[in-house]
């Protein structure tokens, strides 16, 4: 699990950048907080150790009465997302509530990202698109109406039923994925911007959460 602290932020779309040597790169460019701390999880009182965070606006009338009673407690404007970032106990203690995070100071250093979102939902597919099958590939030969078929799924006798995990159509997509080790090529202070060198899940604007690598930040194992 990544214990690393993170923000919330939205998927703006893909772009390019020229390098100092006039070198053009092609980027994705994420709305990476800014971020409030509107509430702190303690190991004394929940059992576990956290912040929650909070992104986005969001017009008081669309606020219920207990969410409105949490956000005057926390003396906090009402928040779009809020996200839950398991952190160990020291982390937490850093940081207050009401605070305001941002990119720059998150990610200043951060070579490596991991991002997760929710990929694109492609509703009810079959198998060449949902699992890259190849199909019969002819129709001769007595292929009748089989060209983007699965093929067989069951078996004669033994074990007399199809088995677990068989690759089948159904529904493609919207599930949460997460993309490691995504390369940080530029962090945009003054805009909240964190531009990216590879894939990020999900449409433009969906929301995403990013994490200072998992396994980049492991320290080196000595021999």
């Amino acid at each position: 699990m990544n214990t690393n602290l993170g923000l919330i932020g939205k998927k703006l779309g893909n772009t390019q950048i020229f390098s100092e040597d006039g070198e053009v790169r092609r980027v994705t460019a994420i709305a990476a907080g800014p971020c409030i701390v509107l509430d702190k999880r303690t190991e004394d009182k929940h059992g576990y150790s956290a912040l929650v965070l909070g992104y986005g606006e969001k017009t008081e009338k669309h606020v219920n009465k207990p969410a409105r009673g949490f956000y005057t407690k926390a003396d906090v404007k009402p928040v779009q997302n809020i996200l839950e970032f398991r952190l160990p106990a020291d982390v937490v203690a850093q940081y207050e509530q009401g605070q305001t995070l941002s990119a720059a100071e998150i990610f200043a250093d951060v070579k490596f990202v991991d991002i997760a979102a929710r990929s694109k939902g492609r509703g009810f597919t079959g198998v060449i698109k949902r699992h890259n099958f190849h199909g019969v590939g002819t129709e001769g030969h007595g292929a009748h109406e089989v060209m983007r078929h699965g093929g067989s799924i069951g078996q004669n006798m033994t074990p007399g039923h199809t088995m677990r995990g068989m690759k089948m159509p159904g529904q493609h997509g919207n599930s949460r994925v997460t993309m490691m080790n995504i390369k940080v090529v530029e962090v945009l202070a003054d805009e909240n911007i964190v531009l990216v060198a590879g894939s990020v899940p999900g449409p433009r604007g969906g929301l995403v959460t990013l994490r200072k690598a998992a396994k980049k930040s492991k320290p080196a194992v000595e021999a």
